[in-house]
């Protein structure tokens, strides 16, 4: 194994805005792994929505639109930088992004076995805390530090889990930060065989994800996505397709749903509570079409339901869905691939929302 360079190329992110505020070098310094860290070569790294929620400060309080492209492309008015990171607090810059890394170990820090030099890696994205801290306090790679935008990363090496694969990094880097969410939010509602699910935003990262999760578990799957891309939801899984743009109880029908799985939010949010069962589940993980959303309470508690939130990943889900991968028990869904110092045109096609799948770049390219 060579020894790593001094210097890589890199995207900074270097504060709150638009596009600008992507700088692309080829003099950022290469990490170097601490106690208990690793050092990974990066051979690809996929996009998300929290890469651009960042960069815009929509996670501000004070902004209660969706994630819209004009807002993606030039940050949001009225945001406030002292709120605009995930955990309700002011992101440091400049920060190298991106939560999704697959790549291969080429140094450790102290205590880290050197037998793991040269291992190919996922890299878990969220970092919990050690064991008798706050379980939902956590470092999200890409965002409280540096992350997969560069050619170099480091990761502690309790979260960089050997995978044993014969699909590409790029095919590979699609999976951790979307199919993570989504294996979280399934577990979290407890999905099980038999049951019925509705999950929004079907076409996305998250939400195609989410499809091939819960029918690997048995589930039946009632997508919500564009009419256009019906045939990919179904290829994926779905037992039936419903366009964005129906009325989700008129096209379903009501308490015909045991788990609702949405990334969407905005104004279908009440209708997927009528079309839960009663004791049915609802989970989130996102809100692109708006993070500010009615509730009659007595839908709730009439009802008995429960409503989850989801972003700390339970300690199973992604050793979960490493063994997922090795068995060939789902598969990697790409739109589109762009090399690293393409990172604008990467993210104005992600925020067009017209792709299936994940978008991912090539940090070697």
């Amino acid at each position: 194994m060579q020894t790593p360079p001094q210097t890589m190329r890199a995207v900074l992110l270097t504060g709150n805005g638009g596009f600008d505020r992507l700088d692309y070098r080829d003099d950022v310094p290469v990490p170097r792994p601490k106690a208990g860290e690793v050092l990974i070569r990066v051979g690809a790294a996929g996009v998300n929505n929290t890469d651009i929620n960042t960069r815009t400060a929509w996670y501000s309080k004070a902004v209660t639109e969706g994630t819209t492209s004009a807002g993606g492309a030039g940050g949001f008015a009225g945001a406030r930088t002292e709120d605009a990171g995930w955990t309700g607090t002011a992101p440091a810059f400049p920060r190298i992004q991106g939560a999704d890394a697959c790549g291969r170990i080429v140094a450790v820090g102290t205590g880290v076995d050197p037998a793991r030099i040269g291992e190919r890696v996922l890299v878990e994205p969220v970092f919990r805390s050690p064991a008798g801290g706050d379980p939902y306090r956590a470092t999200y790679f890409g965002s409280e530090c540096d992350g997969a935008f560069a050619e170099f990363a480091v990761a502690p090496a309790a979260h960089a889990y050997r995978i044993e694969s014969a699909l590409s990094d790029a095919e590979l880097a699609s999976f951790p930060c979307a199919y993570s969410a989504a294996e979280n939010m399934l577990t979290r509602a407890g999905l099980r065989a038999g049951k019925t699910v509705i999950i929004t935003g079907a076409s996305g990262g998250v939400g195609s994800a989410a499809v091939q999760l819960a029918k690997r578990r048995g589930a039946t799957v009632l997508a919500v996505a564009q009419a256009s891309k019906a045939a990919n939801a179904l290829s994926l899984g779905a037992a039936r397709v419903i366009p964005r743009d129906a009325g989700l109880v008129a096209e379903v029908g009501r308490e015909k749903v045991d788990v609702a799985i949405d990334v969407v939010g905005g104004e279908a949010f009440p209708q997927l509570l009528d079309l839960l069962r009663r004791g049915g589940r609802y989970a989130a993980a996102g809100a692109i079409a708006g993070p500010v959303v009615p509730l009659d309470l007595r839908t709730l508690y009439l009802k008995d339901l429960r409503l989850v939130g989801c972003t700390i990943l339970e300690p199973e889900v992604f050793g979960n869905l490493v063994r997922y991968i090795e068995r060939g028990e789902i598969k990697p869904v790409i739109a589109s691939l762009h090399p690293l110092s393409a990172i604008v045109a990467a993210q104005q096609e992600f925020l067009t929302k017209q792709h299936t799948g994940k978008i991912v770049l090539l940090p070697a390219a």
